[in-house]
């Protein structure tokens, strides 16, 4: 996985610096897996252990958790990796919204 740009980065990290238990930032950025199930809407990422928060869509879309350094790991059957979507429009929707993307 390519690293997320900058300018979305620090949206993540400054959605999660500011974050007040609510947890209802919309989401920065879409990750996905080009060759099979998974999506990920993060909204929020811990700098510090490159955790990441948002809606996580494998085979059931889930509100939680996830390890961008492990997303970075993996590798496909096709040797692809996970991408992120260029085209996403970062702010836009909420998590809840995405749901239904």
């Amino acid at each position: 996985m390519k690293p997320i740009p900058k300018t979305l980065r620090d949206k993540l990290i400054a959605n999660h610096k500011e974050q007040d238990g609510t947890k209802e930032f919309k989401a920065v950025t879409k990750l996905f897996n080009p060759c099979g199930a998974g999506t990920w809407y993060l909204s929020e990422l811990d700098p510090e252990t490159n955790v990441g928060f948002g809606l996580c869509s494998i085979h059931e879309k889930e509100i939680g958790y996830v390890n961008l350094d492990e997303l970075a790991e993996y590798t496909g059957p096709l040797g692809l990796g996970i991408e992120r979507d260029k085209y996403f429009s970062s702010n836009k929707y909420t998590l809840e919204e995405c749901k239904s993307l």
